[in-house]
């Protein structure tokens, strides 16, 4: 049976075992250099690379299996691992980029994101246009002869808008544009951006990938016709080689585990994410809940169609960002704490936290108003984490 053939669930669990030991566990090669024994010295004079080891910076056996696995995974045709998500967004887009080009991009993306594209990225002669990807329209308005990448993600973070990606991938390729999409809010469990048309999907392997908040990574995927088939390896050697963001060993391993219940970890969040998101669009404390499978999200008729479950992410705005402090520190089983992704529930302010750097102005344009509460859903039984959301807003107008 090939893998095409197996359901998601089964293909996330499945691995070969490695060639030699017949391992189920992929071995951690916990090697940064290798011996040029036999003919090896000699493949590499005559051009080898991935062929054969050289130096954990240029690739490790680990980490060529993480990337493997995620490649048929993700239904991509070739993967890159990287040191860490944001590594990966950077990588995907000097591999493509060079001055003079220009890219659009959505106004919400995650903190980092947006401040890269905002102002980092000029240093290096790139222009950058904010709209709302939502809107085919201005997306279409903002593109020019000089436009070589369409930005977005798949669940905006943490707004959770959910742009509609073979419109968008339709305009975009109709020019020659590239499509890059990050999926790392709804994770490959949940969104499979390539199906859609996406040249090349980054992720933050750490978040659900990863799922137990104990590894770093971020992971490149290509599945394109714009795009050359050796797209991935030219950045490998060419920008990550010189750059030097490479996933460590270790960290290799640890996601490729991860990996393997990825398909029952979300299965559960997500199932516990609507469960939640249902009790506090009832809540009278609660002004508005922000996740695409309410029928109330804006956004919900595209995310019926591009997501497999509705996902673990979602947000909700309270009165004001002092009672949604009040809140979370008012948390006893859900943790109250930056990242997401995790077996445990985790929760944060985007406002005051994550995009804290990013001006209020600009931060009310991008969707982050005041008291948005973001959350990241966890497998806990869903009534002891809404019992516990619960208490915490029948609590958060009494200070700390």
């Amino acid at each position: 049976m090939s893998s095409k053939e197996l359901d998601f669930a089964s293909r996330a669990v499945f691995y070969a075992p490695e060639p030699e030991s017949q391992s189920i566990s992929y071995p951690i090669y916990m090697s940064a250099n290798f011996q040029y024994a036999g003919d090896i010295y000699d493949q590499i004079v005559a051009g080898a690379r991935k062929e054969v080891n050289i130096y954990s910076r240029c690739g490790n056996p680990t980490e060529y299996k993480l990337e493997e696995h995620m490649a048929q995974l993700t239904g991509a045709d070739a993967c890159l691992a990287t040191a860490s998500g944001m590594a990966a967004i950077s990588h995907a887009l000097f591999g493509i980029l060079k001055a003079g080009d220009h890219i659009v991009t959505d106004l919400t993306t995650y903190s980092s994101t947006h401040e890269f594209f905002d102002h980092r990225i000029g240093d290096f002669g790139i222009t950058v246009s904010f709209v709302d990807t939502t809107d085919p329209v201005q997306v279409e308005r903002a593109f020019t002869d000089k436009t070589k990448v369409l930005y977005f993600e798949a669940l905006a973070n943490p707004t959770m808008k959910v742009p509609p990606m073979r419109k968008l991938v339709k305009l975009a390729h109709s020019r020659g544009i590239v499509v890059i999409c990050d999926n790392t809010f709804a994770s490959p469990a949940v969104c499979q951006p390539h199906a859609f048309g996406v040249d090349v999907v980054v992720e933050s392997a750490t978040k659900f990938i990863g799922g137990h908040n104990d590894a770093v990574g971020g992971i490149i995927t290509l599945k394109s016709e714009i795009l050359p088939k050796d797209w991935l390896e030219d950045v490998r050697w060419n920008t990550l080689n010189k750059l030097g963001a490479p996933l460590s060993p270790f960290n290799a391993w640890l996601l490729l585990r991860g990996a393997q219940t990825l398909a029952l970890r979300l299965e559960k969040q997500c199932a516990n994410a609507a469960a939640l998101a249902r009790f506090l669009e009832g809540h009278d404390k609660v002004k508005r809940v922000f996740y695409p499978g309410l029928p109330s999200h804006p956004n919900h008729a595209s995310a019926k169609e591009q997501l497999r479950n509705f996902g673990a992410m979602l947000s909700f705005q309270v009165e004001s960002e002092e009672h949604g402090v009040r809140l979370l520190k008012r948390l006893k089983l859900c943790s109250f704490a930056a990242s997401l992704g995790g077996l445990r529930t985790t929760t944060q302010m985007p406002g005051t936290m994550a995009f804290l750097d990013i001006p209020s102005q600009e931060r009310q344009a991008m969707g982050i108003v005041d008291g948005l509460v973001r959350f990241s859903v966890g497998i806990e039984h869903a009534d002891d984490i809404i019992a516990d959301v619960a208490q915490a807003i029948d609590q958060m107008h009494v200070e700390v």
